[in-house]
């Protein structure tokens, strides 16, 4: 392979002794939901094989149960017989007719499971589980290890270059090395030693079964970010056992499941965590593997040049672009779709037992619907770079009205599928709704997306039209007019709502006024909790890891310290007519980060009010018990919500209209995005 000079570490081979990875980029473990749909198997071959021509350098799957019992919910994939393995068949052909390489991961949830059937090293319960496991028996160790070397023969058996067995996140094996959720006095529990002999029985009965020429990788805790969790001379033994044992890798894992410190969300720095692998290296003579938000070639390539790892892993990296280690290889990096760490499509999915997707690559895990994208090649150049092409609009004039990112998604779309198509934008720059996002700390990815858009856009050739107000006479020519023109704040409908101190959003994070220091927020929407995070972001100028409590020192167990927050200098209150908890809405997987951040800081919360009136004295709002409540402030900013923006000169008998100008009602990005899609 051609070594690309900005990447040279990146792209050098990885020697593993019996087999030699093309370059440094692992595409990490990440259930998709398609393991247990019907016909899953075949998209998940499509979906691998696209990966595996991206060119990464090794492929692992999402978590695969060894046995029933592990599964992490009811009807979960299992590699436990051989008709297993004969459906995994697909998967691994697809990928090496590509050239990649594939690994398996064997996940046993242990008291993670969410099925009555759970078991544990100890009874003891998850909080964030709704089963008490059952302890298992030492006949049940043993099952439970011969299960592991069985479900890693059929991997084997069904063309898989080796196996990742998770032992971190806190699962099953997790759940054996650590004292707090391992209370046996067996020869499974008891000292350090005995606590690590369950994986590395494991490793090494595995590595007897399946020869020397399979990977075997062993993906580790390093940094458990729980009460109790192992400390760092236990991380290091437990490295040195697994090499002894017979891993050839070595991945990293950070934080439990139940850790209540954000490890992948969007306000985590990017590599913010590879300092942990650093640490390690050296002390094995296996390859190390360091992740957690590495999302561009750049941050990768100075985590090796630190000397971070042997390897960097990214996995929802791969769902916003397949193809995003051939771009960098091909000096295409300005063409990568990045991922922005949100979460929405992908876990928050997963979580509720849908498909994943990606919010920047709605493709991702959909390719049967929406068409794979095209490779990028060095001699291609056109539409190409954007992606999938075609002939279904050609020779068609669209007009597209509106550049956020419904329009950009609207306009990208048909010029890839042969249209002819312009772009008319009110605003003297692309992005809509993406251009406030992206103030919100924590959420300056967001320019990535902008960044890729405009990009595509003009490789597509796509004409765009800044500061241009589009009518009906402007659009009359075309043979399809695209209504992307986005949505309108929500206004405050009560007396005194016109005075100076009562502000919108959109003012505020447009930097259109200076907040005071007393602020009431109205409304507890995704809008709303941006806001008070974006007005009390002063908190956290100690750093992200000093501010969520993470030992960089590693020198405490499990790597908490003290979080280093304080309140913050504004004096904010959010208030909201529905009773119970604010951030209903808020992503599954990040909504616990958004509430927690923000109680840290001081931000007070009032449900179940009516507003009243604004006057001289302040905000007077009717509290749940009927009595009146008076906040003195300073403004009041209006996120209650957004309504469709549909100009009423804009006309056009062939006319479509999508996302917010069509449904403003619990819109996101997501949905924004995904409406300019057509599916194939």
């Amino acid at each position: 392979m051609e070594q690309h000079p900005a990447y040279p570490r990146l792209f050098e081979p990885l020697d593993l002794g019996f087999t030699t990875l093309p370059n440094r980029v692992l595409m990490g473990s990440m259930h998709t939901g398609l393991e247990e749909e019907k016909g899953g198997m075949e998209k998940m071959a499509r979906f691998y094989a696209e990966r595996a021509a991206g060119e990464a350098g090794l492929i692992v799957t999402g978590g695969i149960s060894p046995n029933f019992e592990g599964v992490v919910a009811w009807g979960g994939s299992r590699m436990s017989s051989r008709r297993h393995a004969k459906r995994h068949k697909p998967i691994t052909d697809a990928v090496h007719a590509e050239g990649g390489r594939i690994a398996m991961q064997i996940l046993h949830a242990g008291r993670y499971a969410y099925t009555p059937l759970c078991v544990a090293p100890s009874a003891l319960q998850s909080p964030i589980s709704r089963f008490k496991p059952r302890a298992l028996t030492s006949r049940g160790v043993e099952r439970t290890i011969l299960a592991f070397v069985r479900s890693a023969l059929l991997a084997r058996e069904a063309g898989y270059d080796g196996v990742e067995i998770m032992g971190s996140e806190g699962y099953l094996i997790n759940q054996f090395v650590v004292a707090d959720t391992n209370l046996r006095t067996d020869k499974w529990g008891g000292d350090f030693e005995r606590r690590c002999r369950f994986p590395e029985e494991i490793l090494a009965r595995i590595r007897e079964a399946v020869g020397p020429d399979f990977m075997i990788m062993y993906r580790l805790s390093m940094l458990d970010l729980v009460a109790g969790g192992s400390n760092w001379e236990e991380v290091q033994r437990l490295a040195q056992i697994a090499e002894s044992a017979g891993a050839n890798l070595i991945n990293t894992g950070i934080g439990w499941h139940e850790a209540r410190i954000p490890t992948i969300a969007t306000m985590v720095p990017r590599g913010g965590f590879r300092f942990v692998t650093k640490k390690l290296m050296g002390s094995v003579n296996v390859p190390l593997i360091t992740t957690n938000r590495f999302n561009d070639p750049a941050t990768c390539e100075q985590a090796l040049a630190e000397g971070c790892a042997d390897m960097v892993s990214m996995a929802r990296p791969f769902l916003a672009d397949p193809y995003l280690v051939k771009k960098a290889r091909l000096s295409r990096s300005e063409d990568i779709n990045t991922c922005i760490g949100c979460n929405q499509a992908c876990l928050d999915h997963v979580f509720k037992q849908k498909v994943a997707s990606c919010l920047v690559n709605p493709r991702a895990c959909h390719e049967s619907e929406f068409g794979a994208s095209v490779r990028p090649e060095p001699q291609q150049d056109g539409n190409a770079r954007g992606g999938q092409s075609g002939h279904q609009l050609q020779g068609k004039r669209v007009a597209v009205v509106g550049g956020g990112p419904a329009g950009m998604s609207a306009a990208l779309e048909r010029a890839r599928l042969g249209a002819s198509v312009v772009l008319f934008e009110s605003q003297a720059e692309l992005g809509g709704q993406f251009l406030m996002a992206q103030k919100i700390p924590g959420k300056t990815e967001f320019q990535e997306t902008i960044r890729y858009f405009k990009t595509q856009l003009e490789h597509l050739g796509v004409d765009i039209r800044l500061s241009t107000q589009a009518d009906s006479d402007l659009v009359a020519e075309f043979d399809e007019v695209v209504l992307a023109t986005g949505v309108r704040p929500r206004a405050l409908d009560v007396p005194g709502a016109d005075r100076p101190e009562v502000v919108s959003y959109v003012d505020v994070l447009q930097g259109r006024v200076e907040v005071g220091r007393r602020v009431a927020i109205v409304g507890a929407g995704g809008i709303g909790f941006d806001v008070a995070d974006f007005l009390t972001h002063d908190s956290d100028d100690a750093g992200f890891l000093s501010s969520w409590g993470v030992d960089s020192h590693l020198s405490s167990r499990g790597g908490l310290g003290e979080p280093q927050r304080k309140s913050s200098l504004r004096e904010v209150v959010m208030y909201q007519r529905q009773s119970g908890k604010m951030g209903k809405g808020l992503g599954k997987t990040t909504g616990w980060i958004h509430r927690t951040t923000l109680k840290q800081r001081g931000v007070k919360q009032m449900t179940g009010v009516s507003y009243s009136h604004i006057d001289d004295q302040g905000f007077h709002v009717v509290l749940e018990d009927g009595t009146m409540h008076v906040h003195a402030v300073d403004h009041v900013v209006v996120c209650a919500g957004q309504l469709p923006h549909r100009p009423t000169d804009l006309t056009h008998p062939n006319a479509v209209v999508v996302g917010g100008a069509r449904d403003a009602r619990g819109l996101d990005a997501q949905r924004a995005i995904l409406d300019g899609m057509v599916k194939s």
